[in-house]
């Protein structure tokens, strides 16, 4: 998907917030930021499972689309997003971990991008081991763009997860898989941390 607007500034001069979208923040601690740039109703269900893995631990932010239609037009590419609020926190975090929403609905797969290969790989570990399909990003979804939202952390090297709209769709209405994707990211912070 491209970006109607080439930054927040353009976005803020035609879109009003609070009715054509809104921003959540609840910062934690300076570890880990869970964010959620095209949530909403540009990309459905990545805010909700963004703040299910931050939990009460880990820092969490959503720009969120609220249009009853066209909220595509919300949707500015993560190297170009620049919302304020949203550089600050990721400026405060080691490692950002962004949720984002790919738009195959026939199967279901979640895909990795960004510079930390390592905690892309303990992800992928498990998420794999809790019975969830990975597959390697497709071309411009690799997340390796230095300006890419999700390597604006301290340590420059963050994590993209691209969940196709299938598993989005289902972790919506089941519980018990959400606990179990939600479950197996934790858990992969959890072990990369102390590495740290």
């Amino acid at each position: 998907m491209t970006s109607s607007y080439r930054n927040f500034e353009e976005l803020k001069e035609r879109e009003i917030e609070d009715r054509d979208y809104r921003i959540r923040i609840d910062l934690k601690d300076g570890h880990v930021l869970v964010m959620a740039p095209h949530g909403g109703k540009i990309e459905p269900g990545t805010a909700e499972i963004a703040e299910a893995i931050a939990g009460n631990d880990h820092s969490f932010y959503s720009f969120e689309g609220l249009k009853e239609d066209g909220n595509s037009v919300l949707h500015i590419e993560s190297h170009l997003f620049d919302e304020p609020h949203a550089l600050q926190a990721a400026e405060k975090a080691d490692i950002v971990i962004t949720v984002h929403g790919q738009i195959d609905q026939k199967d279901a797969f979640v895909m990795f991008g960004g510079l930390n290969d390592g905690l892309c790989s303990e992800i992928k570990c498990q998420l794999e081991a809790s019975g969830f399909q990975t597959r390697p990003p497709t071309k411009g979804l690799e997340g390796i763009d230095p300006m890419n939202i999700c390597n604006r952390g301290r340590s420059r090297c963050g994590v993209q997860l691209e969940i196709s709209r299938k598993i989005r769709d289902s972790l919506r209405t089941n519980r018990d898989q959400l606990h179990s994707f939600v479950s197996a990211i934790r858990r992969a912070i959890q072990l990369y941390l102390p590495n740290e």
